[in-house]
């Protein structure tokens, strides 16, 4: 039988799918370039999915082709295994490219035994029906003659002009000729009252005689998905109109707008239709006659459609024969405009619950934001800043907690006594708020020990009532962070307000590090809880840095969410540790000074050393260039000056201006060279 279990069960849980369709050797786990699209970056393996019991594709490049073995085969024929027909085709073709030689969907075959979960709980039972005969086609042919200035006024009266008409193909007809249903001949002639129009399509014919009894009739072959200006839609847009009729097709189209309409308002809407089009196009609407015919039509294909995002928008119309749909409205003297606005109201009902959330957030220029106060901060560079996050990593053993030490010792000095907190300035906390430190690493010892050497280094004998250290390493990782956003709020209203909160190993409170969507969740929660109680969140992360770089999908998240991030790192000088900044949100990490500390025997603690030497700094800041400069130049030999400033911003998250500098900076190191060949052009010139 032909389903998904059946083709997971024949090909080693979807692996030989992969084998299959992938044309070159690859390993379970190793990473290698998508060949689906240009991938530049090998960041794609096949891995084995155990909560599914079947083989995935992982892309962290690009996650649209992450998926099992069908959603694989389905980018290749381009299309969606999310939709039965489609799975159905998948399914089809694994089994014949592969020659797994399972039975074809028969007519006896329920199509429901081969769906996803997905697709048969949206699918009623299949019936057995007897097909209807086809209805014989009656030949017809008609003779045409230029529009006449009585017909010409009838479509100007609703903005639709000639050359719209020729556009669309609709003539005027000097002569209608066909058979009735006994198979005599019989013609259609028009007169002024009574003028004949057409809608020519290919194979099919559809009059339209406004003024007599019956206003539409057809001939020829119009098919079951009759769809009346698709062909003449863009490639891409932004609203699409569904309408009730051609005419109202050409109304709107007259205006500037895009629009279609089916054979009538009653017409049944092919969702596979309106999937397509959804893709190409922002806004997809019906705009209905406001008559009971048409609302009713409206909200019928408006709750069938609700799943692909298809809204209903109704006109201001009475309802009447003669003020009942968008012709009508644009005949009444309405303009573009008019309608415009009519569409911006139509957003805001939609829009409503969002905008009003949003109003809160609207910027009010009559009243500044109060400047976030520094919390941490370097030579007065703010590092972290009420409301933002501030990062500080570094390896195993380069002194990362003795640098915490001295953070906590600063919130602890309320009468800015002189102590050493390792050249770095902390925000006095005068009016005792609270300073939260959540530690997932180190032991409870450990922690205890850290922590008397704040108080120690603080010249303080004992602790404020709003100061509180946790050891986390007994809890889940889940746990943790409820235990973080719970505390937090208790705290915040206990001591009025938050000074600063220190967190020990970010990396823990999630599953992994390298988890994009985890890492993305974790620091967005974060940067939330920093705005709502306007505090800083002093996040630390045990890795390495790679130059200006922090490594990793949690690195990633906090290089863009960071106010500053701080690496300390050892010393070439031995038992020195060296605080590096690697982002500031104003300015370049670069000029800030390198401020260095070490193990004092007489004082028992860590002590500030002073800063680096100019002459080292800007040793640094070359180092550091350059291998940037290797990194950005081994993905493209040649860059503009605008594409090499673009590129500098986005791999090391710094403004325009900042970029530029290091540009100017690296040319007259000559990190990098201006080929007098290709003007504005940089190629690397070292390594």
């Amino acid at each position: 039988m032909l389903s998904k279990e059946e083709i997971l069960a024949r090909t080693d849980k979807g692996l030989n799918v992969f084998k299959h369709y992938l044309l070159f050797p690859f390993r379970v786990g190793r990473n290698f370039l998508n060949p689906l699209y240009e991938d530049k970056k090998a960041s794609c393996n096949v891995y084995f999915d155990r909560t599914n019991d079947q083989y995935k594709l992982k892309d962290y490049g690009n996650d649209n082709y992450s998926g099992d073995c069908f959603n694989f085969v389905g980018k290749i024929l381009g299309t969606d295994c999310r939709h039965a027909d489609s799975f159905i085709e998948i399914l089809q073709k694994i089994n014949q490219d592969l020659c797994l030689g399972l039975d074809n969907i028969s007519g006896n075959q329920s199509k429901k035994s081969i769906l996803p979960l997905s697709a048969k709980s949206s699918m009623s039972p299949i019936l057995e029906t007897v097909p209807e005969q086809p209805k014989p086609i009656k030949p017809f042919s008609i003779k045409l003659k230029p529009f006449s200035e009585l017909e010409l006024t009838y479509w100007q009266q609703y903005g639709i002009s000639l050359e719209i008409m020729k556009r669309y193909q609709v003539v005027s007809l000097k002569e209608f000729a066909s058979e009735n249903n006994e198979g005599k001949p019989y013609k259609l002639t028009p007169s002024d009252k009574e003028p004949i129009f057409a809608y020519q399509g290919k194979r099919y014919l559809k009059l339209y005689k406004p003024f007599s009894t019956v206003r539409f009739q057809y001939a020829g072959d119009m098919g079951d998905k009759y769809c009346f200006g698709l062909e003449q839609l863009p490639p891409k847009g932004n609203i699409l109109f569904i309408t009730g009729g051609e005419k109202d097709v050409l109304s709107l189209v007259s205006k500037g707008f895009v629009a279609i309409c089916f054979n009538s308002e009653t017409s049944n809407i092919p969702q596979s239709t309106i999937r397509k089009l959804s893709y190409r196009f922002k806004h997809v609407v019906i705009l209905y006659d406001c008559d009971k015919t048409g609302m009713e039509a409206s909200a019928k294909h408006e709750q069938q459609l609700i799943s692909l995002g298809v809204k209903r928008m109704i006109l201001p119309l009475k309802g009447t024969k003669d003020e009942k749909d968008i012709s009508d409205f644009f005949k009444l003297g309405n303009s573009r405009e008019n309608f415009q606005k009519l569409f911006i109201q139509f957003l805001d009902t939609i829009y409503a619950e969002t905008m009003a959330v949003l109003k809160s957030c609207e910027i009010d220029f009559t009243k500044p934001p109060i400047s976030a106060e520094m919390i941490v901060s370097i030579n007065n560079v703010p590092l972290g800043t009420q409301g933002n996050l501030c990062c500080i990593t570094g390896g195993e053993g380069t002194g990362k907690s003795n640098y915490i030490c001295a953070l906590v010792a600063g919130t602890l000095n309320t009468d800015d006594d002189d102590i050493d907190t390792l050249g770095t300035h902390i925000k006095a906390n005068r009016l005792s708020k609270a300073v939260l430190l959540y530690d997932t690493e180190q032991s409870e010892l450990q922690l205890y020990k850290n922590t008397m050497n704040s108080l120690r280094r603080a010249k303080q004998k004992h602790f404020p009532e709003s100061f509180r250290a946790y050891c986390l390493t007994g809890m889940s990782r889940k746990e943790r962070l409820q235990a973080i956003i719970q505390s937090m709020d208790k705290f915040f209203y206990e001591f009025g307000g938050i000074h600063l909160v220190i967190i020990d190993g970010i990396a823990d409170l999630i599953h992994s590090a390298n988890d994009e969507a985890e890492s993305i969740r974790i620091v967005d929660e974060l940067y939330r809880l920093a705005g709502i109680y306007q505090t800083c969140i002093v996040c630390v992360l045990h890795f390495i840095p790679n130059g200006l770089k922090l490594r990793g999908h949690l690195g990633s998240e906090l290089q863009r969410k960071s106010a500053g991030i701080l690496s300390i790192e050892k010393d070439d000088q031995p038992g020195v540790s060296v605080v590096k900044v690697l982002k500031v949100r104003d300015g370049s990490p670069l000029d800030v000074p390198l401020i260095q500390f070490a193990w004092d025997k007489k004082e028992e603690m860590h002590v500030y050393l002073g800063e680096k030497t100019k002459e080292e700094k800007e040793k640094r800041k070359e180092n550091e260039l350059t291998a940037t400069a290797k990194t950005i130049f081994s993905q493209k030999r040649y860059y503009t000056y605008q594409e090499l400033t673009d590129k500098l911003q986005e791999y090391l998250d710094v403004k325009e201006r900042t970029a530029k500098g290091y540009i100017k900076f690296m040319r007259e190191k000559d990190i990098i060279l201006k080929d007098p060949s290709k003007a504005n052009y940089f190629v690397i010139g070292h390594g």
